[in-house]
């Protein structure tokens, strides 16, 4: 019994409502549209992850609505669940290949969003949030003739960064022979893309380290200017 209430308010919480529209947008929502879906694929985009990872990156959700979640993805075909082999033996979820073209919407939808007046900069961000966002504010013009890879660490996480021909190459996992290694945490990160401290300022106070050229790593910073605020309507300033 106890079992079939909850499987009724699981319903009842994420029941869901079609658009019933031709049109692909349209289905494109029916897919995708519901509440964490697209932030269940932003934790997926840099490589797969445990249950116990999505939940720690969307700590806003209950377990039982990204469970629900993670099956309608599953059954669209845009998530797959397997289980790793011998020793971890863990099981994992992944985007599909189908799933991974989302990849360039999640990052348009950041920068878009990254314009809004109304942005919170004070609200928690996680740290796959943190590294998308470098592709989401990357300059392709400031990167001209810059080809490099960056082993990133921030906490325990460190990602692959490659620039190279006005491109950028973000991924979960270590960075063999890379040109170098920035050790951080994720407050020094967000404030250094949000342009409030100074890199040589992060660097006095210890809360982030370099391995490599300085060079490189003051050009890496640079590639990422933030977008001009989207005005805000004459009636809302007043």
């Amino acid at each position: 019994m106890d079992y079939l209430i909850s499987a009724v308010r699981i319903r009842l919480m994420t029941g869901r409502r079609k658009y019933d529209d031709g049109c692909a947008v349209a289905h494109g929502l029916d897919l995708i549209g519901e509440r964490w879906a697209l932030l269940l694929v932003r934790e997926l985009l840099l490589g797969p992850k445990r249950f116990t990872d999505l939940r720690a990156g969307l700590p806003g959700a209950s377990a039982d609505v990204l469970t629900q979640r993670l099956r309608e993805l599953q059954e669209a075909g845009v998530v797959r669940r397997r289980k790793l082999p011998p020793p971890a033996s863990s099981w994992i979820y992944e985007l599909t290949e189908w799933g991974a073209d989302l990849e360039p919407i999640v990052t348009q939808l950041g920068r878009w969003g990254s314009r809004s007046p109304t942005l919170r900069h004070d609200a928690r961000i996680g740290v796959d949030s943190l590294v998308l966002s470098l592709g989401a504010l990357f300059d392709p013009q400031a990167a001209e003739g810059l080809a490099a890879t960056i082993a990133l660490r921030v906490g325990e996480e460190i990602f692959r960064v490659h620039v190279a021909g006005g491109r950028i190459e973000l991924a979960r996992g270590e960075a063999d022979g890379a040109d170098a290694t920035i050790d951080t945490d994720p407050p020094a990160l967000g404030a250094l893309l949000r342009k409030e401290r100074q890199l040589a300022d992060v660097l006095r106070s210890g809360v982030m380290t370099i391995d490599g050229p300085a060079g490189i790593v003051e050009r890496f910073f640079d590639l990422f200017p933030l977008p001009d605020p989207a005005p805000l309507p004459a009636s809302v300033q007043r």
